[in-house]
């Protein structure tokens, strides 16, 4: 069951919100909707909500399949115009991204999520890491166009 929100920080220069979660799989469309309702909220592009969304469940997903401990924490922060998002887990284990095998039914979400996005990593942690991803709010074509 998911426990509360955080605001971390709100101000004119951006914003900040984390959750603590104790994931369950049939969770996570809940979790991809609310980033995308909180990016729409920012005003993000449908372009970065489309990231966002294939990203928040690569990350809640490998959480899931990957490091047997349900308890992980998801990020959203937004300053200067950029979107991070980030999941923190308490598996101590990388991800490693390298290119795919084209006919294996897996393996390809981060390295696709990485191509997509303005930049991408991975933070050991005291007790676990954090898998990110940053992206534009909006496009340079939306500014031009604003």
């Amino acid at each position: 069951m998911p426990l509360p929100s955080h605001v971390l920080d709100l101000c004119s220069s951006g914003a900040a919100f984390t959750w603590d979660l104790h994931l369950d799989a049939r969770h996570i469309e809940t979790w991809r909707r609310t980033v995308c309702l909180v990016l729409c909220s920012w005003g993000a592009s449908d372009g970065a909500v489309d990231v966002a969304r294939l990203g928040v469940s690569e990350l809640l997903g490998n959480v899931q399949r990957h490091v047997g401990d349900s308890y992980c924490r998801l990020s959203v922060v937004l300053a200067g115009g950029r979107v991070t998002v980030r999941v923190a887990d308490r598996s101590p284990c990388v991800p490693v991204v390298s290119e795919p095998a084209w006919d294996a039914e897996s393996g390809r979400g981060l390295w696709m999520l990485r191509a997509m996005c303005r930049d991408f990593g991975c933070d050991p942690e005291a007790g676990g890491k954090s898998v990110w991803f940053v992206l534009d709010l909006t496009s340079s074509d939306e500014k031009a166009a604003v």
